[in-house]
Formats: structure tokens, sequence, C-alpha cells
């Protein structure tokens, strides 16, 4: 296959061409297209974002096996989760995984771009990084320090207060915790309610947040249903895109830059279908080698869940309204009419930030607390009454990989992640299982709890315990990395997010991050496509 360009005089020509319309290039599209000066192109696999359960809060349950708008992808089989494949669901449609994850807020720790910034990566400390989430931001509560209004992206404070988020507030609280009124603050550390991308009850992706007023202008085109297929270089500089829609292959040049925005795994998978990657890879693929990039796909993190499952005792569950079929009828007829109530809630109402060990400098565990309980996320939930409070260690040591099976572009790329790989990550689930049980166990919540569901009481000793995170442990959506930033060996971009080695060519997404951030990430990737948004733009001039 050859990766030189076969671009004809007659191929539409833009000055930017971005790669994906997810978190980050629907900012990108906006922000680029904004003054006028510039031509977009937008290119996006999917369709567009009608599917009306995009746009309601809880609808998400009803995207995680939705193959129109969802890439469905799985991991190799894990080797320390008792070999089992851990599915991997990314969105595929306008806002990308923006219009199909859980909806909240949450922007990581100080200390996480400040170690950015310490590893070489200049511009990204906290301090660089903070205006950026202000200037995305219209907050509900107002700005302050830490945060903006007027910004294009909604932040709301959780609609739906339901005794059982109180409760697990007033619990941890009760084991030491202080409550904190904003993660996205000073500090973490603490319980309390989590904030959504949300409007008025609706979902606020970036596609309706970013692209939607960017749409009607001229120098702005957006195409759907168009896979990018690879880049196209003359010699070392990108100079366009050749993608397929439908059964036809279309090519478009790019005069300035070409920008890769379509995430974690499918930003690397495209780099190395396009010579840019590991050179014995992309010659057993029979592709032309543009650039040997031993980095991309290399350094693959995610976040680890392991959920607790209580029995409640009172009927005050999501799960039993939605078994109830009166219950469950008048819950869409109050989201119909005030959107309101149960079907606006994110994937977490209260949530918590600890230590596993007062040493630490910042919180290594998040929890994500939910009025309801499945035996696994996307299927039905219990047939009894059933609450959830799930752990995720924030700053995992294990790395993986991303590697393109095959150079067609619609093979999916081998996924290995390596969860809890290292004796820090296995310690660190166990330690954050036994203080969630003491959480759950503590004075507040007794009134609402029947019995530990799952893992139960067989589970106690810390072998049981790792056995059950092995046995049980998922994703928790967070894939970044396989497209580092920093200036060593196996970086891929540098800390203007420029592929080092190549001209006229950018990644901007989560793929770019040095390393995870402690917390959801779609809040900084909306912030990493602000800035290089700016970046982009003082370049051209």
């Amino acid at each position: 296959m050859n990766a030189k360009s076969s671009l004809a005089p007659s191929d539409p020509e833009f000055d930017y061409i971005i790669v994906g319309a997810g978190s980050a290039g629907c900012v990108l599209a906006n922000r680029l297209s904004a003054n006028g000066k510039h031509s977009v192109l937008l290119l996006e696999a999917g369709p567009k974002d009608s599917n009306i359960w995009i746009h309601v809060p809880l609808g998400y349950g009803k995207l995680f096996k939705e193959k129109s708008v969802n890439w469905m992808y799985q991991t190799e089989p894990e080797p320390e989760l008792k070999g089992r494949q851990v599915f991997q669901p990314r969105g595929k449609t306008l806002g990308g995984s923006s219009s199909i994850n859980g909806l909240l807020y949450v922007r990581g720790q100080h200390e996480d771009y400040d170690r950015w910034r310490q590893h070489g990566n200049a511009g990204w400390g906290y301090d660089d990084v903070l205006p950026y989430f202000k200037k995305a931001e219209n907050q509900a509560r107002g700005a302050d320090q830490y945060h903006g209004t007027g910004g294009p992206l909604p932040v709301s404070n959780m609609v739906v207060t339901d005794p059982l988020s109180k409760a697990f507030m007033d619990a941890a609280v009760e084991t030491g915790l202080p409550y904190n009124p904003d993660f996205n603050g000073a500090t973490q550390e603490g319980v309390g309610l989590f904030q959504t991308t949300t409007r008025n009850g609706r979902r606020a992706s970036t596609a309706v947040a970013y692209l939607g007023p960017a749409r009607a202008r001229g120098n702005l085109k957006v195409e759907t249903e168009a896979l990018g297929q690879r880049v196209l270089f003359e010699g070392r500089r990108a100079v366009g895109v050749e993608y397929r829609q439908g059964t036809n292959v279309r090519r478009a040049r790019a005069r300035k830059e070409v920008v890769l925005s379509s995430g974690a795994y499918n930003s690397p998978q495209l780099l190395q279908l396009s010579g840019v990657g590991p050179a014995d890879l992309l010659r057993k693929h029979g592709i032309d080698v543009v650039l040997d990039a031993q980095g991309v796909g290399h350094d693959l993190q995610d976040h680890m869940q392991v959920r607790i499952v209580m029995r409640c005792s009172q009927k005050i569950t999501l799960n039993d309204t939605v078994n109830n079929p009166l219950r469950r009828t008048l819950a869409g007829a109050r989201y119909a009419l005030f959107r309101k109530g149960w079907l606006t809630i994110a994937a977490g109402t209260a949530g918590a930030f600890f230590k596993t060990n007062p040493r630490l400098a910042s919180p290594d565990i998040q929890v994500h607390f939910l009025p309801f309980s499945t035996d696994k996320m996307g299927e039905r939930l219990h047939d009894f009454s059933g609450f959830t409070a799930s752990v995720c260690q924030l700053r995992p040591e294990s790395r993986g990989s991303l590697r393109i099976k095959s150079a067609d572009p619609t093979v999916p790329p081998e996924i290995r992640i390596n969860y809890m790989s290292t004796e820090t990550d296995r310690s660190t689930n166990v330690e954050a299982i036994k203080i969630l049980r003491k959480i759950l166990n503590a004075p507040a919540l007794k009134p609402f709890v029947v019995s530990e569901y799952d893992p139960g009481a067989k589970v106690s000793t810390d072998a049981e315990i790792l056995d059950y995170c092995r046995e049980r442990g998922s994703t928790i959506y967070h894939p970044t990395s396989t497209c580092r930033m920093g200036n060593d060996a196996l970086a891929v971009v540098d800390q203007r997010l420029k592929v080092r080695g190549l001209e006229g060519l950018r990644v901007v997404d989560g793929s770019v991050m040095p390393d995870l951030v402690s917390g959801n990430t779609n809040a900084p990737i909306i912030m990493i496509a602000e800035k290089a948004s700016d970046m982009i733009l003082q370049d051209a001039n």
C-alpha cells in the first residue's frame, strides 16, 4: 500500500481538516472557523446525533451497546483479569463519546497538570490550563477563581437529590471524609454531588454545545458517515486525508494542517494506517513507512472500576421505577413535561475522592455512587431494590498498547490495557474496596441497607477481594495516552501537539495526555481542544 499522496487537482481544499467530531473535534471545528478567515472540514465516521437517547441524560444506558453510534470495541484477553475481554464503548456520532458518556464534569487534580509540566511539557501546568477550563465553561453556580461563565459548555448541578445519594454522602462524612461542594475547585478530596454537562435536563455534548452554534458558518463543512482511511503525505508533510463515505472513496487537501481528533483508539490506528508508527508493524501489514514512530499506540492507559452492589430496604431506587410499569410511565411523563426526575441522572449522582494511604499527597481513588444496580453496565436493572458504588484507581501504573490488526480501516485494532499488571495497582484496588465497605456500612446508610449483594460476605480476605477485582473489574471508559505528549523517544506529539518528525499534522484528543488525569476525562479533553485551538490559530498567524 502506497503512503504517498494521491491527491488530484480537483479534490476540494480546506485550510484545516479535522478527523473525528468528538469531544475535541467539535471544539476545534467551532474555534478554528469562528473568525471566518479559515475553511474547515470536519469528518465524522458515525451518523448525525439524531438518536433520541443521546439527548436524554439517562439514555447512556440505552447507547451502551447501540452499534449505530458506538464503536463497540473489545480488549484482547486481559491477563490479570482471568483472561476476560473488557468491553470498550466509544462514541461514533457527532459529539463522539460526549454523546454517549456518563455526563460527569470532573477535571482531575491540580497536581495532574503540574506533573505534565514537570515531565517537560511546558505550558501544561495547572495555572496554564485553568484559563481554558474556564473559557469552555458556562458554570451554573457562577464565575469564581476556578470557574467561568459564558463559555459554550453548560456545567450544571445535579438535579436529582434522592435520599440514597444524600445518605451516601452522610455516611462518607461519618467515616472521616470532608464534605466537598466542588471537586473542581481548590481541592478534590472529599464527598459531594457531581456536576454534569447538561442544560435544562438535556445532555450538552460538544456537538450540541460547540458544533451546533457553528453549523451555519459558510467556512465550516461537516461530513458524517465519513471514515478516515489515511492521512496523505508529500514527503514528511501531511497534505490531506482520504476517507470513505458509503461506497465512495474521497480525498480532501489541507492547506495548513490535518488534525486527528479520533480518540485514544482511533487516532493511533489512523496514524498507523497512514504509515506513522512502529515500522515492523506497518511492514507486516504492507503499509509504506512514512515515519518509524515506536510510540504510536504505546502507553495506553485506562481507569478500571470495581463495583459493590447493595440490596436496598426501601423501594426508592431506579430499579423500582424501571420494573414498575406505572412508575416507569410517570417518570417518562415527568421528564417529557418538566425535564426532571430519574431520566436526568448521570453515571454517578454523589461521588467521593479519598486516599488509600495517608502518606499520599492527593486522593488515589474515585467513588461513583448510583441509586440503581445491575450485573453489568448497559444490561437490565436488578428486579430487587438495589444501589451501587464503585471504586476507580485514579493513577494506575499499568500501561498497554494499541496496534492495527490489518491495513483495512474497518478492522478494529488490537487493544491491550493490561489492567492491574503492577503490585501497586492490585493492592490499591484491594484497599479501596475495604474503605468503600466502611462507608457503605456507616450509620447513615443503615436504614437503607438489607445486605451487600455483590461481592457479599463470602469475600472478606485481601486475597478474596483481589480475586473479586480480577473477576469483576471493568473499564470506566477513560482510555488515554496512545499518542502522548513529551520530549522522550516514545513521545508522539510535542507540547504544541504537533506530531514529532512530521509537518502539518497534529493530534488533539485524549490520546495526547502524558498520563491519566485523576478523574473523568471528558472535561480535560475539551480543555485540551480549547488550548490546541489557540495554538493552531497562533501558528497560522
